[in-house]
């Protein structure tokens, strides 16, 4: 059965990355969740998409220029002030403590196309390690070489590459380096062929954003590994109603 992962949490409704969208997937039973992580200042691992955090605080800016500590006294509520006054920033061993009671999956995004983050990769494995959670981890980046490095510390690891572009040859890409998902965007799974050959390869297709519901109707029919969707509520009714 095709699983309903909340893409950055239940962030439809809640600020995106933050602990009241994890929350919010969790209540509304999401097989898995989909963050991104980056390092700050100080080196601690952080949940945030954005390498800017303009769009998503009230305070401008490269995350990587501030401390964990400056980063917690900001604002992360994406400017829902309405709903949600003050969203804390969350560092990524507080989502692990968090779902470890439960049985979702966790696909953690390496935020490393922009900016290299040193020795993040190893810093995630450990923290994973560390909560004993890595056979519920998926780890993806557009940064392919950030897979590589990760696979290089840990040969066992889930990991999927991310992509919008076309790559040549992409099943046999992955395979080259040992990747076992595709996180194509939504589009590519309209490419029959594309499908077809990840199935034929052993491949399991993630694919993101999928919110409209003809195009949630359209990923379960061709049985792909997961949806990671804003609206994981609305992708649960649909398949449960299939």
């Amino acid at each position: 059965m095709t699983q309903i992962w909340a893409h950055r949490g239940a962030s439809g409704y809640c600020p995106e990355n933050t602990i009241e969208a994890f929350e919010k997937a969790i209540e509304m039973n999401s097989d898995g969740i989909e963050l991104d992580v980056q390092l700050t200042k100080d080196g601690q691992i952080v949940v945030c998409h954005d390498e800017l955090i303009d769009r998503v605080s009230n305070h401008k800016g490269f995350l990587k220029d501030f401390t964990y500590e400056e980063l917690a006294s900001f604002n992360f509520n994406n400017k829902m002030d309405e709903k949600y006054p003050f969203c804390k920033i969350p560092l990524l061993s507080e989502v692990l403590e968090m779902i470890k009671p439960t049985k979702l999956v966790l696909n953690i995004e390496l935020k490393t196309s922009v900016f290299h983050y040193e020795g993040i990769e190893q810093k995630v494995v450990d923290m994973v390690k560390e909560y004993s959670l890595e056979d519920r981890i998926i780890y993806s980046s557009f940064n392919h070489q950030s897979i590589v490095n990760l696979l290089n510390i840990n040969p066992q690891a889930n990991c999927g590459f991310l992509h919008s572009d076309g790559i040549i040859d992409i099943c046999q890409y992955a395979k080259k380096y040992h990747v076992n998902n595709l996180h194509p965007v939504f589009y590519y799974l309209l490419d029959e062929q594309y499908v077809r050959n990840a199935f034929l390869a052993n491949l399991k297709i993630n694919s993101y954003t999928i919110n409209e519901p003809q195009y949630i109707k359209a990923a379960l029919a061709l049985n792909i590994n997961a949806i990671i969707t804003n609206y994981p509520d609305v992708a649960l009714q649909i398949r449960d109603c299939k």
